[in-house]
């Protein structure tokens, strides 16, 4: 593209992009809201409702990359709405689950369909738009999961609570039919200038570079999960009234539209290298939180700079993926575009799970220094991959 401003035409791909993740980004976190609402209705166990959310998310991490390597040929737009139609029927099929197998089937197809429309929502950003862009538009993008959560999760459990946890996928469907129609007006015509195997597509995870690339955002969403898992325990160590705690849950999402809006920021120039410095500020950021936390209103203003940090790297790392699959292996960017959003959920599982491993030894607050070191390796292979940027760019 020629021109490096963004039309009318460029802002309402954009939007209905935000808007169709948002979609997305409801579905899948509303399930946490209406869980025991679940539990209660189908008669299982909360753990046992619990595992309709890991399962979405294994689902999610192993698919994702396989489909976008078996499909990387097809015509996006066609390939979009067909995922947003099936989006569509998955969801209304859950209004009417009467079992858990079910739900749990219906659930895993649908994690199918959101992370290939994710990932694809992430390439069409990217190349419809002027380069200097892009960053705005991926963070954007971006920014439909960060609704999702201040807004659409809680409207989902208040509708949940007030009817059933059924009438919040009429909610999720009725959104899919919204996006649908938005897409069907706006998506461009985009074909694949490659057509390559899964053998092609799956050559570019043997690159060294991409393997790096790939655990920086894992990293920095375990630096984050490791610590805000945990964060209601946390709040109610500090005393927080027990009616604050879910406005607090508010206001960390909100802080994050924040977050995600200097994510663009970073991404538009040189943000390998800005990121190097950024892990390093969330590094002291969530290790200062095990003295802050000790003082209500510190510990508050903290939690705050916790939230502000927690997004920063998410436009940031998705590009450079794409322009890293670009330069190694330009027959792969589909897979290269589903790398962010799976590293981030292997992130979110890695930083849980030894979070959860150091409060149960006994010491809650030591989970903010785990935090705080799983940063610091973040910064640190960032530092290594700017470095060998900055390496190959010197003539030889």
């Amino acid at each position: 593209m020629h021109t490096t401003e963004l039309t009318k035409r460029h802002w309402l791909l954009i939007l209905t992009l935000t808007l169709l993740t948002f979609v997305l980004g409801t579905s899948e976190f509303v399930i946490v809201g209406i869980l025991t609402d679940i539990s209660s209705s189908l008669h299982i166990t909360n753990a046992k409702a619990g595992t309709l959310v890991s399962a979405f998310a294994i689902t999610f991490a192993i698919a994702t990359p396989l489909v976008m390597s078996a499909t990387s040929h097809f015509p996006k737009r066609k390939w979009m709405l067909f995922l947003i139609g099936s989006f569509i029927i998955l969801n209304a099929l859950c209004v009417i689950s009467t079992t858990y197998v079910m739900l749990l089937v219906l659930r895993m197809m649908t994690a199918i369909a959101t992370g290939v429309l994710i990932s694809l929502a992430m390439i069409v950003a990217s190349e419809n738009m002027p380069i200097a862009k892009r960053g705005l538009a991926i963070s954007f993008v971006f920014g439909g999961f960060t609704l999702a959560n201040v807004i659409g999760v809680p409207i989902g459990t208040v509708i949940a609570e007030r009817y059933d946890w059924n009438a919040t996928f009429l909610l999720t469907t009725f959104l899919g039919g919204i996006a649908f129609l938005a897409s069907f007006f706006i998506l461009p015509t985009m074909h694949s200038p490659f057509r390559s195997s899964m053998r092609d597509q799956f050559s570019l995870l043997t690159h060294p570079r991409i393997l790096m690339a790939f655990f920086i955002p894992s990293l920095g969403f375990g630096a984050t999960y490791a610590v805000y898992t945990y964060l209601v325990p946390i709040l109610k160590g500090m005393e927080a009234p027990s009616g604050s705690i879910s406005w607090i849950l508010f206001g960390y999402g909100f802080i994050s539209i924040f977050s995600n809006i200097l994510a663009g920021k970073i991404a538009s120039y040189n943000a390998i290298g800005r990121l190097r410095f950024v892990f390093l500020v969330q590094a002291v950021v969530l290790i200062s939180l095990y003295w802050s936390t000790d003082n209500f209103i510190f510990g508050l203003v903290n939690i705050s700079l916790m939230s502000l940090m927690a997004i920063l790297l998410t436009t940031s790392t998705q590009l450079y993926l794409i322009d890293l699959a670009g330069i190694y292996q330009p027959k792969a960017t589909g897979l290269a575009a589903s790398l962010m959003p799976v590293a981030s959920n292997v992130g979110i599982a890695f930083g849980s799970a030894l979070g959860g491993i150091v409060y149960h030894q006994g010491n809650l607050m030591s989970v903010t220094l785990v935090g705080g070191l799983i940063a610091i390796l973040a910064s640190l292979l960032t530092f290594l991959s700017h470095r060998l940027d900055q390496k190959q760019k010197k003539p030889a």
